[in-house]
């Protein structure tokens, strides 16, 4: 894709699910993730074509599809799939593809949704896109000198508390 100084290739991410797939876009400067409603992910073929339609409508040009690793780093069998399909989205859509940890990501998205007041019932409907605009704003962050990919790792959990116990 050629590149125009004025609008450079715009990066999507994508947090694959079996039923749906997360997407969010990075504004024209490469700043921002925004959130987008998410796609059907149970028809791979109709995936992979309505991400060319997107590719092509929004000038994207890199997909960042989120790598499920196990907590200890390990690829184990949804990694493996994310791999698999992000090779396939490449291959049909003649956009490059990079894979991103992804690990926390919906833990994250699910709290800032909490913190903006969104109930249970309506995360339902905008988690996925916005734990895709969550591992991109850590990608377009890392990219300006802003952060790390490591500003995704989450702090233990508290210990559990003793029976009868109180805080």
């Amino acid at each position: 894709m050629p590149s125009n100084p004025r609008n450079p290739p715009r990066v999507c991410a994508l947090d694959l699910g079996k039923a749906r797939v997360g997407v969010a876009i990075a504004d024209e400067l490469g700043l921002l993730a925004h959130p987008r409603p998410p796609l059907d992910g149970r028809d791979k073929k109709a995936l992979i074509r309505a991400l060319g339609e997107l590719a092509r409508e929004e000038g994207v040009g890199l997909f960042l599809v989120g790598l499920p690793l196990d907590m200890s780093g390990a690829h184990g069998p949804m990694a493996t799939r994310a791999a698999d399909l992000a090779q396939e989205i490449s291959q049909a859509t003649g956009v490059p593809v990079e894979l991103f940890d992804e690990r926390w990501t919906t833990v994250e998205a699910a709290r800032k949704l909490r913190e903006s007041g969104t109930s249970g019932k309506r995360q339902k409907g905008v988690i996925d896109g916005m734990a895709a605009a969550v591992m991109l704003q850590a990608y377009l962050d890392r990219a300006q000198g802003l952060g790390s990919a490591d500003a995704l790792v989450m702090p233990p959990p508290p210990p559990p508390r003793g029976r009868g116990g109180r805080r």
